[in-house]
């Protein structure tokens, strides 16, 4: 798998942009960051859309992915999965006809630009080849794992030929998520705070180093790879600072515009 970072940070300031994780050109993870990174012929290359949860910042490019192809008359469909309080946001309070267009009923009900897509914990979304939805042995295996945030959210673990990526998304301490991360080829999973202000993580149900070096010990075997997501760009350098007084070599600080191969 092929994951390349188009946003990793916990606010946006320059040079620092919302989360986002595109997987072999087609599968985003997370919605903070499409169209100010992604030229056009990238971003019609988009098929699915995983969300973690309804903060404005894991969400708020969909919009005008959505508008990219309406204004450019493409016959292209984006399907976006998410927990139904997720779905039920985006209907409710973005995709509302006042906010902005109703895009999964335009250009018609019939062959919108959106179409939304519940998924249920533990429960697997089989992806074939081409983005379709169906059980297959070839394409890519998504499972929702719930994840301790002020708002309902999950991380995702996703599967293909053999490899395992797990993606936290916003979680403060947690538990089942650490299963499915154990032994996994790599691991993205969030820091968002320094450890002086731990009490300031627990209250907003996030991460810091402390915190995550008590998570890390709940799985069995260690990911291969260890990436750090959602630092807030003020405490940037302390925060890294701090990942590597853990010494843990597994562990590496994301920034905006890294390419892995997983």
């Amino acid at each position: 798998m092929k994951l390349r970072i188009l946003g990793s940070a916990g606010a946006e300031l320059p040079d620092f942009r919302p989360p986002a994780f595109l997987i072999d050109e087609s599968l985003l993870l997370d919605a903070g960051t499409i169209g100010s990174v992604l030229t056009e012929e990238e971003q019609w290359n988009i098929r699915n859309i995983f969300i973690t949860h309804a903060h404005l910042d894991h969400i708020r490019s969909i919009p005008a992915l959505a508008d990219n192809i309406i204004v450019k008359n493409l016959r292209h469909q984006v399907d976006v999965y998410a927990p139904v309080s997720v779905i039920d946001a985006l209907r409710n309070h973005l995709f509302n006809g006042l906010i902005w267009p109703d895009f999964t009923a335009l250009p018609t009900p019939e062959e919108p630009v959106l179409r939304f897509n519940l998924v249920e914990p533990f429960k697997p979304v089989f992806l074939g080849e081409g983005g379709q939805e169906r059980r297959c042995d070839d394409g890519y295996i998504l499972t929702a794992i719930p994840v301790h945030h002020t708002v309902p959210a999950v991380g995702y673990c996703v599967e293909n030929n053999g490899k395992r990526l797990v993606y936290t998304g916003d979680t403060g301490p947690t538990q089942e998520i650490w299963r499915y991360a154990s032994g996994a080829d790599a691991l993205i999973v969030e820091v968002s705070f320094p450890n002086s202000q731990e009490p300031l993580a627990l209250l907003t149900q996030h991460l810091c180093c402390s915190l995550l070096e008590k998570e890390l010990a709940k799985m069995d075997v260690l990911p291969r790879r260890i990436l750090i997501t959602h630092p807030k760009p003020q405490y940037y350098q302390l925060i890294k600072e701090e990942i590597q007084q853990m010494n843990i070599k597994q562990l590496e600080l994301l920034r905006d515009g890294n390419i892995y191969e997983v």
